[in-house]
C-alpha cells in the first residue's frame, strides 16, 4: 500500500507542474494583438490566484500598460535644469 501510494504521488507531480499547451507571447506581441490582449486580459483577471504571475498574464498586462500609456502621452518630463545645489 505504502509503494502505491509514493508511486501514485510521483505520478501526480508532473501533471501539477504548470506544463502549457499554448505558446507564450511576447509584450510586443500582445501590443500588436489588441483583441488577444483583451482576451488574454478576461481570463487573467478571472482566475489571478492562478493565472496572475503565468508569463502570458505578465505580459499581456504589461502590454496593456504601454498602451495606456501611449493613449495619455506617456510621461512627458523635462530635466530639472534651474536647480543650485548648496544653496548658491
Amino acid at each position: 500500500m505504502k509503494k502505491l501510494s509514493i508511486a501514485l504521488v510521483v505520478a501526480a507531480v508532473p501533471a501539477g507542474c504548470g506544463e502549457t499547451s499554448e505558446p507564450i507571447q511576447s509584450v510586443d506581441w500582445y501590443k500588436e494583438h489588441k483583441a488577444k490582449r483583451a482576451e488574454r486580459l478576461t481570463k487573467c483577471r478571472a482566475n489571478p490566484g492562478e493565472l496572475a504571475m503565468t508569463p502570458n498574464c505578465a505580459n499581456a498586462e504589461k502590454a496593456e500598460s504601454l498602451a495606456d500609456a501611449g493613449k495619455r502621452g506617456g510621461l512627458n518630463t523635462q530635466p530639472m535644469t534651474d536647480i543650485k545645489m548648496g544653496g548658491k
